[in-house]
Formats: structure tokens, sequence, C-alpha cells
């Protein structure tokens, strides 16, 4: 059971770095911190010496890297929540930051996301032994069980088994998979801070080299270097230092684990996250009032182009099944019903794990000011960001410009 909160919580600043192939740049990670920090906190005009708490989120640095980066801003004592959620971490890091904020424990706390990390595909290992202590066991069991276990890489592999599930099951073709890859490489070739600014036709985009059939590289979001920020407020901070007018408000917010309905059906798609989504997705709309159809921009989690249409799905936005015509028809995208992943998703713009999710916020909240240039969705006051991680964990978050 949920307390009723005791003050709304609005995004004042945000800031990001710029998305890079891993060891492309001379930088660590507390680098990183420093720029998205700064940025941050210039972007909403306050101190750090103002921030009362920060959740820092993070996957592959050791305990306490947390402190270690946050100490680029300032050493003024504050509590400092070190987080690892998957995929998921950056937008725990906001929950996390939303909720000391909502329940009265402080007023002014920085959310902060980051990822140094190495070449190649993520979760390397070519057998199901690989997995027998680690936290996806289970997820991977499922996999193992319908499909055996390959040796592609492991995470493209059950996103790409889920992927040749939704063909068989709904009649999606290859076509439409390689059109989300082509919409949001379109997309971030207006994105300074995207790792690829490159574009790709479909035919470009099916050509190129397998990674687990159908996906291709370009339908996979890329290991990254990177950090984002956001400054999350109270009502009465925001009123107190003349902040509203660049406030956006946290309208619902809501993370789900997984279920018995992750696994019960042996079925990939439910195993990376269809159900968790779906469930995330319905409780905002409960909280908020909104639905997606009070939606106009979105940022959401593509690590590979079927998980775009299977959050389609899970958002409401089609019936299921129908996610693939969905993209085909042009609805998300300039033009369409939705901008989804205007920034160019995870799949363009980057993915370093911990700070996917806050970047998702960075974009958002420049979308609901109107300062997100030439990728700009005119006349955007309502987007939603979801951000997914394997093991599990799903977060859907609306945000509102106040």
């Amino acid at each position: 059971m949920t307390s009723e909160t005791t003050t709304k919580a609005y995004v004042v600043g945000v800031g990001m770095t710029r998305f890079e192939k891993p060891e492309t740049r001379e930088w660590q990670y507390w680098d990183m911190v420093r720029e998205a920090g700064t940025a941050a906190l210039a972007d909403a005009g306050v101190p750090y010496a103002l921030v009362e708490q920060a959740a820092v989120g993070y996957c592959f640095q050791a305990s306490t890297a947390g402190q270690r980066a946050v100490y680029e801003l300032g050493l003024t004592g504050i509590p400092v929540y070190n987080l690892n959620n998957n995929c998921a971490t950056g937008s725990t890091a906001l929950m996390t930051a939303r909720q000391f904020v909502e329940g009265g424990i402080a007023d002014c706390v920085l959310a902060l996301g980051f990822e140094k990390m190495s070449r190649g595909s993520l979760g390397g290992g070519s057998g199901a032994g690989d997995f027998a202590t680690s936290p996806v066991a289970r997820h991977y069991g499922v996999m193992a069980a319908g499909h055996g276990f390959e040796a592609s890489p492991p995470t493209a592999q059950i996103f790409g088994n889920a992927a040749r599930e939704h063909m068989e099951r709904y009649g999606t073709t290859e076509v439409q998979l390689a059109a989300v890859g082509a919409k949001n490489h379109q997309h971030s070739a207006n994105n300074p801070y995207a790792q690829f600014q490159d574009v790709y036709t479909v035919d470009e985009i099916l050509a190129a080299k397998t990674v687990h059939r159908p996906l291709t590289r370009l339908q996979c979001s890329p290991t990254s270097d990177g950090a984002a920020a956001a400054l999350v407020v109270s009502e009465r901070f925001a009123d107190e230092h003349g902040l509203r007018g660049r406030a956006v408000e946290i309208a619902a917010q809501a993370m789900t684990t997984d279920t018995e309905e992750s696994f019960a059906s042996g079925s990939c798609i439910d195993a990376v996250g269809r159900p968790m989504s779906r469930a995330a997705a319905r409780q905002v709309y409960a909280r908020s009032g909104l639905g997606i159809e009070d939606v106009d921009v979105i940022e959401l989690h593509d690590c590979f182009s079927i998980n775009e249409l299977l959050t389609y799905e899970a958002l409401g936005m089609c019936e299921e099944g129908a996610s693939g015509k969905l993209v085909e028809s042009g609805a998300t995208t300039y033009g369409g019903r939705w901008v989804v992943n205007p920034s160019g998703g995870l799949i363009s713009k980057g993915h370093p794990l911990g700070a996917t999710g806050l970047a998702q916020t960075a974009e958002l909240v420049w979308q609901l000011r109107g300062e997100a240039g030439a990728r700009q969705v005119t006349g955007a006051r309502v987007g939603l960001a979801h951000n997914i991680g394997l093991g599990g964990a799903a977060v859907v978050t609306l945000l509102r410009r106040a």
C-alpha cells in the first residue's frame, strides 16, 4: 500500500554528456559526472550547496563509486545512495530522488547516472552455464528451454528470440523491425549528444551484419560511455527559488519487477519484460489521470528494435501484435501520432547503462520546455519515459510541463 504524498516533485535542471564509444575519449567516470552534474545545476541555476541528497546509479564500478563521482561537484557531506538496477538504473535514481522529495525527506535531490563500459557486446559468453549463478539465470532458462542456446551475444539472443516469436505469432516482418532502427537513426542526426548521427535506410539496416537473426547490428544498442543528471525539487523549493518557469512535473512514476507472468508462458516476449512494462504503464495512467492518448513525446527503451515494438503494445499504443504495422505507418515519428525516441533512442544515441534513464529524462525535459532544437516536437506538453532492465525492473515516468 502506498501512502499519500506530501508534495509534488519537479525536475528543474537536466544535463548530460555526449554518449561516446568506449575508449574513444580519455575520461574517467567522475569526469563524466562532473560534466553532467554541473550542467544540470547550471540549467536550474541552483548551487551544489543546496543539494540535500544524491542518488547515483551505475552498474560496472565498485561500491561507493557514487561518492567518488559526486565529490567532483562538492564535499558537503550529504548522503549519497549507490544504486544498481541493470539497464533501469538511471530511472531508479530518478525514482529515488522523487520519493525523497514527495515524502518530505528532502527539498532538493540530485539524481545522477553514469557508465564507463568496455567495447564489445554486453554480457558476452556462449554457454548456458555462464548464467548458472546469474541474476538473469531464470530469464535465460526460459530462452534455452524454448530456443536452445546459440553462440551469439546472450542479450541480443534473448531479444532476438523474442523477435522470432513475434514474427511467428503476429506476422511481424524483418522490414518492420528494421523500420525501428531507420527511424531512430534518422532522429539522432539532430542530436549533438548522440553516439551516432548517421542516417540509414531500411535496406541498409537489413544488409548490416547479423547479430542474432533477425536482428542486425544497426538494430542493436551499442556499449557506451556517458553520464546524465536531473535535479529534483519540491514545490516549495521551486517557488522559493523562482524555478516554476523551468519546472517539469513528475506527474506519476511506477516501477515493477517480474511476476509469474514473466515466466509462466515460456515465451521470450514475456521474459524480456513486456508484462512488467504493461503493469508499470497502467499504474502511471491510473495515478496521473492521463492516458497514452494524452502523451505527445516518448523516450522508450529500444535496446533492440524488437523491444520498441513490444513497448508500443505494453504502453497501449496499439493492440497486441500490431506494433510492426504501427511503426511502418509512420505513427511514431514526426508528423505521426507520437514522436518516439526523438533523441535517437538507445540504438543510435547510445546506452551507457546507468545513464540511460536520466538521459531519457533530459530529452523529455528539453522537449516539454521547447528547447530541443531541430528535433523539437511541436507543442509537446506531456512526455513518457520507459526504462527497463533484465533481472528485472521496468520504470515508467509521466512528465508534464508545470
